[in-house]
């Protein structure tokens, strides 16, 4: 099991860490990679609280990341979800890099400053792209081994790593628990209450939907950022700061790709079909690992109980109380930092 280590101390410790980091927080460059240009979604935004990004050409993406801590330091791959950013992990990046972590945080395929290097690379959403794009990153990095971090779609990412490339995963940290997406289960109907929870999902399948996600993205991640995380008392200033990623050209197509292909109504791409199908086994993750929970998650979620079996490696579930909703990195940042730190040492 993992050490436990007083919350009281772990705040105490982490503020203090993450003053010290905040003063020093430059970004280093990487052979193959260059600042990137304050024009392009959410940039402007993310350079205020990180710095300089970087961008680097990695499988089918220039990707858009942070790169904060020692070069040499051992390496952490936080991944955000939807709609949300890298600005989740603004007040967690800070505290493990003073912890003596190399912190690497990029904009998924559809945000920020993320693009696509050929305009007719099909806008895929399905679960393996993403898992694919992190470890294109990390050979473009050099990275062969990291521990990984995430919620939402970076969860569900992270998990993806971990099971189908443990080589390159040490550990994981997982908002939710096990987050591998089962497309025939989808296909079972749920009770209304829970169906209910999954509105977006169906307009999403809709045009109407489509366009009208187009039209008002930051309204309807406003919105979902409430219901997800109904106690938490964001301002518009960290909710703008971030809703600035989803200007993204691709953002619109990836998400309702994404949402349609898990219901079966929208076709992934062959290449993936192997990926796609180990997935639907669903896999058992060796790794250690650690899954975080709040107590007012409002997005549909299972309960800790439901996933615990996989995980057949060192595996603690800490339950978060305090009105912690769905970004947890963001409500309950010294938690998931020391998560990742505790996760690393197993």
């Amino acid at each position: 099991m993992f050490d436990q280590i007083d919350e009281r101390r772990r705040r105490l410790l982490g503020a203090s860490a993450a003053a010290i980091a905040m003063a020093s927080f430059g970004l280093r460059g990487v052979a193959n990679a260059k600042s990137s240009g304050s024009a392009q979604s959410g940039t402007g935004a993310a350079e205020a609280v990180f710095g300089p990004l970087r961008q680097v050409d990695a499988g089918l993406l220039n990707v858009a990341y942070v790169d904060a801590g020692p070069a040499n330091g051992p390496v952490v791959i936080l991944l955000h979800g939807w709609p949300y950013d890298i600005h989740a992990f603004a007040d967690v990046t800070p505290v493990l890099a003073a912890k003596g972590f190399r912190v690497i945080v990029p904009y998924l395929r559809g945000y920020g400053a993320t693009r696509f290097l050929a305009s007719d690379t099909i806008r895929n959403g399905q679960q393996a792209a993403f898992a694919v794009d992190v470890i294109a990153l990390m050979d473009a990095l050099k990275i062969e081994k990291a521990v990984f971090g995430g919620f939402d779609w970076g969860a569900r990412a992270a998990n993806i790593v971990a099971a189908l490339w443990p080589e390159r995963c040490k550990a994981l940290v997982s908002v939710s628990g096990y987050d591998v997406e089962d497309r025939e289960a989808d296909k079972a109907p749920l009770p209304p209450a829970d169906e209910k929870r999954w509105w977006y999902e169906f307009y999403f399948t809709t045009e109407r939907g489509r366009a009208g996600y187009d039209k008002y993205r930051h309204e309807f991640a406003k919105l979902i950022w409430q219901l997800a995380s109904p106690k938490w008392q964001f301002d518009d200033a960290t909710f703008e700061r971030s809703a600035a990623a989803l200007d993204n050209p691709d953002q619109v197509s990836i998400c309702i790709h994404n949402y349609r292909w898990r219901l079966g109504l929208a076709e992934g791409e062959a290449k993936y079909d192997a990926l796609e199908s180990k997935l639907a086994a669903a896999p058992v993750i060796a790794v250690p690992t650690i899954t975080l929970e709040g107590d007012a998650n409002g997005a549909p979620h299972l309960k800790p109980g439901a996933y615990a079996k996989k995980f057949s490696g060192k595996y603690m579930h800490r339950q978060l109380k305090g009105g912690i909703g769905h970004n947890l990195p963001q409500e309950a940042p010294q938690a998931f930092a020391s998560a990742v730190i505790d996760a690393s040492r197993s």
